[in-house]
């Protein structure tokens, strides 16, 4: 596949590309155009003009072309899901599901686009305002510059351009670096599907060159999702633009004691190990009761060494590969600097080419990596704790504040966990790497600032405008 750049309804291919290697067995996937300065000015002109037109599309248009282009991802569901694979070693069933979410994201606009209705606010609660009518309503910010991560590279690229297309504004869109294939296959399935020329524009660019669509003034919106030490440098560099934030997490799960493990393994084994935890609530730090701490652990590791790991086009894989040798290098290196911090390797903790293996650790502390940072691999902790409220302050230690889980039989301790965690999500009696496209989603501290979701993203991207009509 040779990836081309959408710049003004115009697929364009550069005279530098960039060959895409699949993570798990380094074959060939395809090759990408690579933008320059000029290709990244042409695409803001682009979007900027572009804006005019799609901020005055009829509500009917924008729902027409939302609704053809959920149907077209799922037309093209393998087709989807086998790139996914192939660029970003997604293992095969959960890039399946992340086409089926990229639809619904889609579909979730409709509902914003023909919601977008304004208020009405009376003016004569001062006498002054005596025959005089307010109205309100929400209008586009401007375009939006849009960039997405590897970890969902089709699903998390739906979440920026649905709401665009929804609330009538344009986009510039940076796919992934590392797996800009399926980013830029999805922009041109929204021009086949009749998006205007200058609506959608995305390209394949180094950060030298993105640092422009972060800066220029032509764009109205950051919405980043990434890494948080990137993503507050591009905040600071945003300039007068409305910015939204969805940066790290370090997700805990507390389980409280009554809790049965047999009914919860499952969902912490996909917590903690799907897609090689390359993901930004992934269930990184489990503290159980001490009641119930060797029965889980025991569990836990057994259950663990169950998990297929390898091909990610092997049906059963929950755990395919890393997307690079770097990333790879530096979770075994936080793993061997735990151990000789004290930490111990209960399971796990080895590496073949880029596939990691699910790998446990108990004895830390929070001057491990481990435990403090964003690991974004198969790596989970496991501490004791002796009561709920030391597990909630725990819980909280760090910078990090995405999303978190409690396991509890208490209805009074799930309220106590919702107002002590400092966390955007809290989620109870479920593991904190569940998400469904139509809620908020967005976390406190160093995990960002803003909401995505599709309605939550469309508020993002506009803002009030009134009227004030004096009866004559």
């Amino acid at each position: 596949m040779n990836g081309a750049m959408w710049i003004g309804g115009k697929a364009i291919h550069s005279e530098t590309k960039e060959v895409i290697k699949n993570p798990y067995n380094g074959d060939v996937v395809g090759s990408v155009s690579v933008g320059n300065t000029d290709h990244m000015n042409a695409a803001i002109e682009a979007a900027a003009e572009g804006f005019s037109s799609a901020r005055k599309a009829p509500v009917h248009h924008r729902v027409e072309l939302l609704e053809a282009i959920s149907k077209g991802i799922l037309e093209h569901e393998e087709e989807l899901a086998q790139l996914m694979v192939a660029e970003s070693g997604k293992p095969i069933r959960l890039a399946r599901g992340e086409v089926q979410r990229a639809a619904l994201t889609f579909s979730l606009g409709i509902d914003v686009a023909r919601g977008q209705s304004g208020t009405v606010e009376p003016m004569d609660i001062a006498a002054s305002g005596e025959g005089r009518v307010c109205m309100v309503r929400r209008v586009p910010r401007g375009p939006i510059a849009a960039i997405a991560p590897y970890n969902f590279p089709l699903n998390l690229v739906a979440h920026k351009l649905s709401p665009a297309l929804a609330v009538g504004t344009t986009a510039v869109l940076k796919p992934a670096a590392q797996c800009p294939l399926t980013g830029l296959r999805l922009l041109e399935l929204m021009h086949e599907k009749g998006v205007s020329p200058g609506w959608m524009n995305g390209l394949h660019v180094p950060p030298s060159v993105a640092q422009g669509m972060v800066e220029d003034p032509r764009l109205r919106v950051l919405s980043f999702t990434g890494s948080a030490p990137v993503g507050w440098k591009l905040k600071n560099l945003a300039g007068e633009k409305q910015v939204c934030l969805e940066l790290g997490g370090n997700a805990p799960l507390i389980i409280d004691e009554g809790t049965s493990i047999e009914e919860i393994m499952d969902r912490i084994l996909v917590g903690a190990w799907a897609h090689g935890g390359q993901v930004c609530i992934k269930t990184q730090r489990i503290l159980v009761h001490e009641s119930l701490f060797d029965q889980f652990l025991e569990a836990f590791k057994i259950a663990t060494l169950g998990v297929a790991c390898g091909d990610p086009l092997n049906e059963a894989t929950l755990v395919g590969p890393l997307i690079d040798s770097r990333t790879r290098d530096r979770v075994m290196r936080w793993i061997r600097d735990a151990e000789a911090q004290g930490a111990k390797v209960e399971c796990g903790g080895e590496a073949d080419g880029n596939v990691v293996q699910p790998t446990i650790l108990t004895q830390v502390n929070h001057q491990m990596s481990v435990v403090c940072e964003e690991v974004f691999g198969p790596v989970t902790t496991v501490q004791p704790f002796r009561n709920f409220s030391e597990a909630l302050e725990e819980a909280n230690r760090g910078p990090y504040g995405l999303q978190a889980g409690v396991f509890t039989p208490r209805v009074d301790r799930a309220f106590e966990a919702f107002d002590a965690l400092d966390y955007g999500g809290v989620l109870i009696n479920d593991i904190p790497t569940f998400r469904v496209d139509n809620v908020p989603y967005g976390g406190s501290r160093s995990s960002g600032i803003g909401r995505e979701g599709v309605r939550s993203a469309a508020q993002e991207y506009t803002e009030e405008k009134l009227m004030v009509f004096r009866t004559l």
